[in-house]
């Protein structure tokens, strides 16, 4: 069995956005050279998330708007904030989003279902932020 690892370096322009990321984990597939496996996808910061989900720009502010009303940006809200920090709602929405992705990987490509891309969603954004993709099979 073979193992391929690439990080991404992600910035965002804004504090919460979704990035789809699908075909720089299609390069990374290719760079591999595994025809058969699984490739994973993650963040690598506590604060934004990997999913699998539809290429539709409405449905990404929905997600926005409903992670929203799930953990609302509120600094006097939440217990993690007391430490001088205002990002808690970006942890609540991490874990509701998920940390990583796994998409198995059939003839070199990754194996999807209609419609299925990978996306990056940050949370606490504007600065710099990695993302694993670790590809293994044969």
């Amino acid at each position: 069995m073979k193992s391929f690892t690439k990080h991404l370096s992600i910035k965002t322009k804004e504090k919460m956005e979704m990035i789809n990321i699908t075909s720089q984990v299609e390069q990374a597939v290719r760079e591999s050279g595994i025809k058969e496996g699984l490739c994973l996808v993650n963040s690598m910061h506590i604060t934004s998330s990997v999913f699998v989900n539809d290429e539709e720009s409405g449905l990404k502010q929905d997600f926005l708007d409903w992670l929203e009303k799930l953990a609302p940006y509120n600094v006097e809200k939440y217990r993690h904030n007391l430490t001088g920090e205002d990002n808690a709602h970006a942890h609540l929405k991490r874990t509701i989003m998920g940390r990583e992705a796994v998409v198995a990987i059939t003839e070199g490509r990754l194996d999807f279902g209609p419609w299925e891309q990978i996306f990056y969603g940050e949370f606490d954004g504007q600065r710099n932020k990695r993302v694993l993709i670790k590809v293994i099979g044969e």
